[in-house]
């Protein structure tokens, strides 16, 4: 059977764990992402509306000043209809007084004036009709007023919203600046408080593990080559091992006796192979035999009172080494345990 063991691919020689507090960061991004996206589109459909508002009305006035040029001329035709009128009103009046005078002298007084009385009729009808149409445009002149006014009135309401709307995602801006510096404050004095606490732990450790030759420091990691705590090819902790994770749990239970509550810590335990295929039954692959030795120190530390909820389990296989080649030396160093605290 091929030896099991535990590696990460890439060319890094180390391994990072996800701080907690970037995806606290990161939630507050999409907060702030999404407030500013639901602003911009009611300022949007804001600013579409009083667009639309802005062409009715162009389109109401272009109207009524047609409706104004067109009374206009009616009302001029209508004049000049009505001084037709009156000048052939006066030509009949003389006419027919002519005509009493002239009684029985001739018949092309009469015959004139019975033109004259069929113009009349015409122009009265003329006049008639442009009245008619004059009523009908003061009309629709009127309620064209109407509807600008009506418009007018909903434009300002509207310009009154937005300014509302933009006066309030400014003070929202502000808000979430100030929030933003807050949290970023926050966050940092979390992360420089940690670091204290894990400065402290690593000296705890290296005091407890300094005749161990086979254990080291990498970064800021405990590194344990994997036939320390598991026999080949197997996710069960050897009596070594038992032995170094009792050292691990007892440094654990110090340290969380003096973290402060606030400080949302965990111990992230990440198991490495080296590149050569396991496939067994158990393990089909270095995918996992990496979980399963990261899960059974997990559980080991449970079981020595070390809070589950303080604790992360992940496998890598054998894609993150810490050592390039795929010598013997190389491998023996890529089949490890790591160890770090880090936020949740």
């Amino acid at each position: 059977m091929a030896r099991g063991r535990s590696r990460r691919g890439g060319s890094s020689n180390e391994s990072y764990a996800w701080p907690g507090y970037v995806d606290v960061l990161s939630t507050l991004l999409l907060v702030v992402t999404f407030l500013m996206s639901v602003f911009m589109i009611a300022q949007y459909f804001a600013t579409e509306e009083a667009s639309s508002k802005d062409t009715a009305l162009q389109r109401l006035t272009r109207q009524i000043s047609e409706l104004t040029s067109i009374l206009s001329l009616e009302k001029g035709k209508a004049k000049s209809a009505e001084d037709e009128l009156a000048a052939l009103q006066a030509t009949l009046s003389t006419l027919r007084e002519e005509n009493t005078k002239l009684s029985g002298a001739g018949i092309g007084i009469e015959e004139a004036t019975k033109a004259a009385d069929a113009r009349i009729g015409g122009l009265t009808a003329d006049l008639e009709s442009q009245k008619a149409v004059s009523n009908e445009a003061l009309a629709k002149v009127d309620a064209l007023n109407q509807q600008l006014l009506a418009l007018r009135r909903q434009i300002a309401a509207l310009n009154e919203t937005l300014g509302a709307s933009e006066k309030k995602a400014e003070d929202g801006d502000k808000t979430i600046k100030d929030l933003g510096a807050r949290l970023n404050a926050a966050l940092a004095r979390e992360v420089q408080e940690l670091q204290r606490y894990r400065s402290d732990f690593f000296g705890r450790l290296r005091e407890l593990l300094k005749d161990r030759k086979d254990i080291r420091v990498v970064g800021d990691r405990f590194v344990f080559e994997s036939e320390v705590l598991f026999p080949s090819g197997a996710a069960t902790l050897t009596p070594e091992g038992l032995t170094a994770m009792d050292q691990m749990a007892d440094a654990i239970l110090d340290l969380q006796q003096e973290i402060p509550k606030e400080i949302d810590w965990a111990i992230q335990i990440d198991g490495h192979t080296d590149p050569r295929p396991i496939a067994s039954s158990q393990f089909p692959s270095n995918w996992e035999l990496s979980t399963a030795r990261a899960a059974s120190v997990v559980k080991y530390m449970i079981s020595k009172g070390v809070p589950a909820e303080r604790l992360v389990a992940a496998g890598y296989g054998e894609f993150r080494p810490i050592e390039g080649g795929t010598s013997e030396e190389a491998n023996q160093k890529n089949r490890r345990i790591e160890l770090k605290l880090t936020n949740r």
